[in-house]
């Protein structure tokens, strides 16, 4: 059985802390990518997972088809905020899987993990 450093544990807690904060203040500046429609309908994502650019090309827009255009649209910004969200947990999990604190269940150090 190993002895538990509380002091130790505090410390590595604060710089994961630290890190955490770093790089969501970071995935703010960090873009993706969407498009729908064969590039049609581009949006543009930031780590934060918002909406920070989309654009349209003039061919899609058809004021008798307006229902295309909102599927086209929705499935851009989803995809966009799907790979927003994917960027967002590379980056953290790399941040936390980096640490080794001991006694916490799924990071590094635990027993039997």
């Amino acid at each position: 059985m190993t002895v538990f450093d509380v002091n130790k544990m505090m410390k590595q807690v604060q710089k994961l802390q630290a890190e955490m904060a770093r790089v969501q203040e970071e995935l703010g500046g960090r873009t993706v990518e969407a498009t729908a429609g064969g590039g049609a309908v581009r949006v543009t994502c930031n780590g934060h997972q918002e909406v920070v650019r989309l654009e349209i090309d003039r061919s899609v827009v058809d004021p008798d088809d307006v229902e295309m255009l909102q599927d086209l649209i929705t499935a851009a910004v989803n995809e966009g905020l799907r790979r927003a969200r994917e960027l967002a947990a590379a980056e953290l999990g790399r941040v936390a899987g980096g640490l080794n604190l001991p006694g916490v269940p799924g990071l590094p150090g635990f027993p039997g993990v």
